[in-house]
């Protein structure tokens, strides 16, 4: 697959291609960034999509628009020649952030020697510029030899609610999924495994009674639910990779009337797509000691586990073959964290993820990029397009 790239004059084409495009890149970057695009704001996510929608058009893309009641639009965009025969490579990113509306004034975009801060700049709208980069790269350097489907999708911090069915489609057709999430650490690692993530909500009904007056005619949601979780607690094995948080608990009203509801919001997260079944069959067997107490179990597994496939594993001895020539060492790594490229492994579809900066501060007041890895990474993700096509 990398062949080409080992002997240098290929790779360095690129390399330069890249560098020439880096003032493009930033240019635009900072506008994507200064368009503020929470999840919950339709509006919001719809003029970041309009603004790279134009970019990709810009670009020779041809532009899908896929438009949503509740949600911003999704949008998919094909680049390069339009072969029926060969598969795509699927570049795979998203345009909301976790950011609120408003969030700019206090986190504005900064730049200093060797880092950029500012909402999404790491997480992840310096992803979708690296694809748009990595295209517009191999376009000037010969053409882009790869048919690719860059797919962008608009809800993805909020567990891609309306997205999910779309990713899974295109990625069926695909050879390849590059998902442009930011890398592993500050060594810059592609993710290679992703565990899987599931939410449960446990719901228990009791009989509320006056505590001083009528204590023994009541039965307390709040104990039946403690019972509860110390059955859910025994579910974690960390041997397995399997863990088990019951993060958010409520319940009762008043301390003088013994509970008549109660509930536990419980987060899984499961290494092997086997252990999802085996959560799901043990979050259903639960049941009451109480028999006047009833448990109401909802949710499920929102992202299937992201397993180390041979083709993955093959995706990233190819990228690491060119990292080294290029002069660099690139380690994967495993992360307990979940991305769209859950989906597009659990499809069967080879899948690289983490594919964009390096940086640190996803999610946080501190979020930013190092300025140096986007040359180096946009570089190797246009190598592995371009790479892709010779099979």
């Amino acid at each position: 697959m990398e062949k080409g790239y080992t002997a240098g004059s290929k790779l360095r084409a690129v390399v330069g291609a890249v560098e020439q495009r880096m003032p493009w890149m930033l240019e635009r970057l900072r506008k994507l960034v200064e368009i503020e695009s929470p999840s919950g704001d339709k509006a919001a996510v719809n003029r970041a999509a309009d603004v790279v929608a134009a970019w990709c058009a810009e670009l020779g893309g041809r532009v899908k628009r896929h438009k949503q009641k509740e949600h911003g639009d999704l949008l998919e965009i094909s680049f390069g020649p339009v072969k029926r025969k060969e598969k795509p490579v699927l570049l795979l990113g998203h345009l909301d952030t976790v950011w609120e509306m408003g969030t700019l004034a206090k986190m504005p975009w900064r730049e200093d020697r060797k880092k950029i801060y500012g909402p999404g700049v790491y997480d992840m709208k310096s992803g979708v510029m690296m694809a748009l980069t990595a295209v517009a790269a191999l376009q000037d350097c010969g053409g882009l030899k790869t048919p690719t489907v860059l797919l962008l999708v608009s809800e993805e911090e909020i567990g891609s609610p309306v997205s999910r069915p779309m990713t899974e489609k295109i990625a069926r057709t695909c050879s390849a999924a590059f998902v442009m999430e930011p890398a592993q650490g500050l060594h810059g690692a592609y993710k290679t495994a992703r565990k899987g993530i599931a939410n449960y909500e446990l719901r228990v009904r009791g009989v509320a009674a006056h505590s001083g007056v009528d204590f023994e005619k009541g039965h307390s949601a709040v104990l039946e639910l403690m019972r509860v979780l110390a059955k859910v607690e025994t579910f974690t094995d960390l041997k397995r990779g399997l863990t088990v948080n019951p993060g958010v608990i409520g319940g009762g009203t008043r301390s003088n009337v013994i509970a008549a509801e109660a509930w536990a919001d419980v987060d899984v997260r499961v290494t092997r797509a086997a252990d999802a079944v085996r959560v799901e069959k043990m979050f259903r067997g639960l049941k009451c000691v109480d028999k006047k107490c009833s448990l109401t179990v909802t949710g499920g597994m929102n992202r299937p586990p992201m397993e180390r496939s041979a083709g993955t594993a093959k995706l990233f001895k190819s990228a690491q073959t060119i990292a080294a020539a290029m002069g660099f060492a690139l380690q994967e790594a495993a992360t307990g964290g979940g991305s769209d490229g859950n989906f597009t492994a659990g499809v069967g579809t080879p899948t690289l993820d983490g594919m964009g900066p390096v940086g640190e501060g996803a999610h946080a007041p501190h979020e930013s990029l190092i300025i140096s890895s986007l040359l180096q990474r946009t570089t190797l993700l246009a190598a592995m397009i371009d790479a892709t096509t010779r099979g």
